[in-house]
C-alpha cells in the first residue's frame, strides 16, 4: 500500500495534523501549568508576609531585638524564609542566615518593586541554598509612613520537580498519540485511496477500449458523484466513437466506391494511402503501397506541386495526362489534381484527389476541331463573297444606288463573318497552345502594351468623339510593372475590352483606364459611361456565343466571341477578370494578374 504516492501523501498530511496539533496543545498546557503554579506560589508567600505583617507592630522595625520567636517557629513549619528589612535595605533578621552577616538589599529587584507597588516578586537562583526560589516583599506603613520590607521567600525545586513530571507526562502522552494517530492515518488513508485505486483501474480497462464497463463503486460523497460523472463520460464517449465508427465506415465505403482516385502522400513523396479507384488506374495493388513513389507516375509537374503544397500549405489544382500499357496512346487519361495539406494528420502529408475529365476533354477536342473545320470551310466563299462584292463597289451599273447598297450590304456581312472565323481559328489556336507544357510566357510591360493599343484604336475613339483618360500613362513608377504573358495576346486582352467599350459607349462619351499594383496583384480597370449590361446577362457575358441583344449585336457587330476571347486568355497568363455593370449607366472590367517577379 505504501507504494502509492498519494498514499503516502495521506498518511504524511494526517500524522504532520496531528503532530501539530498535538505539540501546540503540549505546549500551551506546560506554559499553562507553569503559569499557574508560579501564580500559586507568589499567592501564597504575599499571603504569609501579610499574615507576618500583622504578627509585628511598627515599633519592632526599630529594634531587631524584639522580633518574637514566632517568626522562627514559622518559618519551621512551612518552610519559608523570612526577612525584616529596614528603609534603607538593612537586614534587621532572616530566618536562615544571621542578619549581621547578609548584605544590604535595598537593590534587590522586589524590594524596588515593594517601594513603588502593593509588593514586589522575583524569582533567582540562590547561591546560598543551590536552588530557584521566589521571593516576595510588601512594604510596612504606620501612620502613611513607611516603617519597613518584609520579605518572604521559598524554594522552587518541588514545583519545578512537578513541571518536569509533567513534561515528561506529555512527552510520552505526545509519542503514545502519534502511534496511535498512525495506525488511525493507515486506516483512513486505505479507506481514502481504496476508491482512487478502484476508479484507477476501471479507468485503465475503459482507456484500452471497453466503453461498455462501467464503475460500480457506491458513495454518497464526492466520490460517488466523481464516479457518477466518468460513468456517464463514458456513455457519452463511446456513443461518439460509435458515430464516428459508422461515419468513418460510410466514408471508407464512399472511397472505394466513388470514380475519382484519391491518394495520400507522404513529405518524402511516397503513397501511403488510396482508394480502390486509384489502385486501379496506376496499379498499385501488386506490393505494399509504401514502396510506391508519386515519381511512377511519370509526371515532374504532379511531384514538383505536390512538394510546393507541402511547403507553402497552401492547396493547389494541377490538369494532369496520364498514360498507361503498351498502347500509351489509346490509352490516357486527363485528370484535374487537387492537392491540399491533409488535415488532422501529420501537417506534411498531402491529399490528392484526382478528377477523371478525359470524356470533357475529348468533348472539348471534338468541339475545338469541329469549330476549326468550320471556319476552313467557310472561309473560300467568304473570301469571294468578300471580293464580289468589291467588284460590284466599282462597277458603274444601271442602278448605282441600289447596286452600291446591296454590295455594301454583302461586304459588310463577309467582313463579320471572316472576323468570326478569325476569332473561331484562334480559339482553336489557344486551346491546341495551352495544353502545350512547354507555353512561352515572357515578361510584358503593362503601360507600355496599354499605350501601343490606345495608338491603334485612336481612330475608332476619335470617330465616335469619344474621350479616353489614361492618367497612368504619365506615371514613371508605373513603367517597371510586368506580367508574364504572350505579348501579342495580352495586347489582345485589352484591345478586345477597348473596342467592347468603343462599341457600347455612345458618342460623346467617357473611357477611362485605372493600373493599381501591390506586391501581390496587379490590377488593369477599364470603365466606361455606356449602356450597361442588365443583372441577368452579366453572369454570362464570357461564355462562347453568348449576346445580350442580337439585334444590337447585328448593329455594332458583335459575335460573342471576344468576352470569351478575353476571358480564356486572362486565365492562360494565370489571371483573373471581372465585371461591374449598371444598366444605363455603364460597364467596369477589371482584370487581375500576378505581377511579374524575375527572382522567383
Amino acid at each position: 500500500m505504501f507504494h502509492s504516492r498519494i498514499t503516502r501523501r495521506c498518511l504524511a498530511s494526517l500524522l504532520l495534523a496531528a503532530l501539530t496539533a498535538l505539540t501546540i496543545t503540549g505546549l500551551y498546557l506546560l506554559h499553562y501549568f507553569h503559569a499557574y503554579t508560579m501564580k500559586k506560589e507568589q499567592d501564597a508567600l504575599v499571603l504569609n508576609a501579610q499574615i507576618i505583617e500583622q504578627m509585628l507592630a511598627a515599633q519592632d522595625f526599630q529594634d531587631s531585638h524584639k522580633f518574637p520567636p514566632l517568626l522562627q517557629q514559622l518559618s519551621n513549619n512551612t518552610g519559608l524564609r523570612i526577612t525584616i528589612l529596614r528603609v534603607d535595605g538593612t537586614v534587621l533578621a532572616d530566618t536562615s542566615e544571621p542578619a549581621a552577616t547578609l548584605d544590604n538589599h535595598f537593590q534587590r529587584p522586589e524590594v524596588q518593586q515593594a517601594f513603588a507597588h502593593e509588593y514586589g516578586t522575583a524569582i533567582r537562583y540562590s547561591a546560598t541554598l543551590g536552588e530557584n526560589r521566589m521571593y516576595v516583599a510588601i512594604p510596612v506603613y504606620a501612620e502613611d509612613r513607611l516603617m519597613g520590607i518584609i520579605r518572604t521567600s521559598n524554594s522552587l525545586a518541588a514545583a519545578e520537580a512537578s513541571y518536569r513530571t509533567l513534561e515528561q507526562a506529555l512527552i510520552a502522552a505526545i509519542f503514545l498519540s502519534i502511534a496511535i494517530a498512525l495506525l488511525l492515518a493507515i486506516w483512513l488513508a486505505k479507506r481514502q485511496v481504496a476508491p482512487l485505486r478502484r476508479l484507477s483501474h476501471d479507468a485503465a480497462i475503459i482507456a484500452h477500449g471497453n466503453y461498455g464497463h462501467r464503475i460500480t463503486w457506491h458513495s454518497e460523497d464526492e466520490f460517488g458523484q466523481l464516479i457518477q460523472t466518468i460513468n456517464l463520460l463514458t456513455e457519452n464517449l463511446g456513443r461518439r466513437i460509435a458515430g464516428a465508427r459508422a461515419e468513418a465506415e460510410k466514408l471508407s465505403l464512399v472511397l472505394e466506391q466513388m470514380d475519382n482516385a484519391v491518394m495520400l502522400i507522404d513529405k518524402q513523396g511516397h503513397i501511403t494511402d488510396t482508394n480502390r479507384k486509384a489502385q486501379e488506374l496506376f496499379g498499385l495493388g501488386s506490393q505494399p503501397l509504401k514502396c510506391h513513389s508519386i515519381h511512377l507516375l511519370g509526371s515532374a509537374g504532379l511531384s514538383e506541386t505536390a512538394q510546393r503544397v507541402s511547403r507553402r500549405q497552401q492547396p493547389e489544382t494541377i490538369t494532369y495526362v496520364h498514360r498507361s500499357g503498351q498502347q500509351a496512346a489509346n490509352a490516357s487519361h486527363t485528370f484535374t489534381i487537387f492537392l491540399t495539406p491533409f488535415p488532422g494528420r501529420d501537417a506534411s502529408e498531402i491529399l490528392a484527389v484526382f478528377h477523371d475529365i478525359s470524356l470533357l476533354q475529348e468533348i472539348n477536342e471534338r468541339q475545338a476541331e469541329f469549330i476549326s473545320n468550320a471556319a476552313h470551310e467557310l472561309s473560300t466563299p467568304l473570301t469571294s463573297i468578300s471580293g464580289f462584292a468589291e467588284t460590284l463597289l466599282e462597277d458603274d451599273c444601271r442602278q448605282p444606288e441600289l447596286t452600291q447598297h446591296f454590295a455594301q450590304v454583302i461586304y459588310d456581312q463577309s467582313q463579320r463573318m471572316n472576323r468570326l472565323i478569325q476569332d473561331l481559328l484562334q480559339l482553336a489556336r489557344l486551346e491546341t497552345l495551352s495544353q502545350r507544357q512547354d507555353l512561352c510566357l515572357t515578361p510584358v510591360p503593362v503601360q507600355e502594351a496599354i499605350c501601343a493599343v490606345l495608338s491603334q484604336l485612336a481612330p475608332s475613339f476619335q470617330e465616335k468623339k469619344q474621350t479616353v483618360l489614361f492618367p497612368s500613362a504619365e506615371d514613371d513608377s508605373l513603367k517597371e510593372l510586368q506580367v508574364a504573358a504572350i505579348p501579342e495576346l495580352f495586347r489582345q486582352i485589352l484591345r478586345n475590352l477597348l473596342e467592347n467599350a468603343n462599341k457600347y459607349t455612345p458618342a460623346g462619351g467617357r473611357i477611362s483606364i485605372g493600373l493599381e499594383a501591390t506586391p501581390q496583384r496587379l490590377a488593369i480597370r477599364i470603365t466606361d459611361n455606356g449602356i450597361g449590361i442588365a443583372p441577368e446577362h452579366l453572369p454570362r457575358i464570357f461564355d462562347r456565343f453568348y449576346r445580350i441583344d442580337k439585334a444590337r449585336a447585328r448593329s455594332t457587330g458583335g459575335n460573342g466571341i471576344g468576352l470569351s476571347l478575353v476571358h480564356y486568355l486572362t486565365e492562360l497568363f494565370h489571371g483573373s477578370i471581372q465585371a461591374e455593370s449598371t444598366l444605363g449607366q455603364g460597364t467596369t472590367f477589371t482584370l487581375h494578374f500576378p505581377p511579374f517577379n524575375p527572382q522567383a
